[in-house]
């Protein structure tokens, strides 16, 4: 995990050079709790899909973290990035869909796609990489940030993500009083820097894994339908199992699924170790598909505990999915 340095007194400028067709993404380090020191920005954490928008000359590309363009799914929000006033940029934020109070849903956006409800559509941006012929990454973020602000005031469908500055603790308690996903918190004078550093941090209010599909078994109710996910995670070449989720489909999303998963049907279980009571009524699976789980906690043995499925990651690449290592403090992070 590399380390990002710390920005020197004087702000770096901000470098003309081309336009990139793709930058990958800054990643966070999930910690047990915020920092509480000063030098920090403190952001609501969206549930959503990470998108990187790529503007030129009113053509638009939104980009997956496996730099897919879904322009086309996401094209409302494509629309009004269209609309800015600039000739070239690089954005980076989620795609969201808000509940009634005002939370993200993971599971309502993927049901909100597969409806084609593209006005439910928000984009949460968070940070300005690349801006009319000048690289921005090497600026501090509270500066990426100002720009940001002011590229996208009133644009539609667009929405900035504000940031505290206050204490970690503090806003973290408030935040999951109010059931939000958790929190962000970045180094406010960092440069961005691809890959999964220590500038940028995330505290969870409730607990969430990506997990990869290896298996399924029938459902009792309906032949179309699934009865429970086999789940697992990555660990070098090894795929490990982490337990069935059996719960949070509808007949809709469990169909889908099932017609997918049927494609992927081979004869041997694709997990290092299986126990013998996880292989009855079991079909296994190609490890392909990732997907998102909320869950009450992690047993000792490694096995999800009261796990609910919440929908596909089609953004994330299978095996890059391991189990998130929390740490304890911002200094005690090391490789995950």
């Amino acid at each position: 995990m590399a380390r990002a340095p710390r920005a020197k007194q004087r702000s770096p400028s901000a470098a003309k050079a081309p336009l990139p067709d793709f930058v990958p993404p800054q990643l966070a380090t999930r910690v047990a709790a915020p920092p509480d020191e000063t030098g920090w920005l403190h952001e609501i954490k969206f549930d959503g899909y990470r998108i990187q928008t790529r503007i030129e000359r009113g053509k638009v590309r939104m980009l997956t973290r496996k730099a897919l363009d879904w322009a086309e799914r996401f094209r409302s929000i494509a629309k009004a990035c269209a609309a800015l006033p600039v000739r070239q940029a690089l954005i980076d934020g989620e795609i969201v869909v808000l509940e009634p109070g005002g939370n993200s849903d993971f599971s309502l956006l993927q049901q909100r796609l597969s409806e084609d409800a593209h006005d439910a559509l928000l984009y949460v941006v968070f940070d300005l990489l690349y801006l009319d012929g000048r690289d921005l990454r090497r600026l501090p973020l509270r500066e990426r940030k100002a720009r940001l602000k002011k590229l996208v005031s009133g644009a539609e469908r667009l929405r900035f993500s504000e940031h505290l500055d206050q204490q970690g603790a503090d806003i973290y308690k408030r935040a999951c009083a109010l059931k939000l996903e958790g929190l962000i918190s970045k180094r406010a004078l960092d440069p961005y820097l691809s890959g999964r550093t220590l500038s940028w941090l995330k505290s969870k209010c409730r607990e969430r894994q990506e997990l990869v599909i290896g298996g399924f078994t029938d459902s009792t109710a309906d032949f179309r339908g699934l009865g429970a996910l086999l789940m697992g995670y990555w660990d070098k070449d090894r795929f490990h199992y982490a337990g069935r989720v059996g719960t949070g489909f509808t007949d809709r999303s469990s169909w889908s699924l099932r017609a997918r998963l049927d494609k992927l049907l081979v004869p041997r279980s694709p997990f290092a170790a299986l126990p013998t009571a996880a292989r009855r009524g079991a079909h296994f699976v190609k490890p392909e598909l990732v997907g998102e789980v909320e869950l009450a906690s992690w047993t000792r043995d490694g096995m999800v505990r009261q796990a609910s499925f919440l929908g596909l990651r089609e953004d994330k690449q299978a095996r890059s999915i391991g189990r998130e290592r929390v740490v304890s403090a911002p200094n005690d992070v090391g490789e995950t």
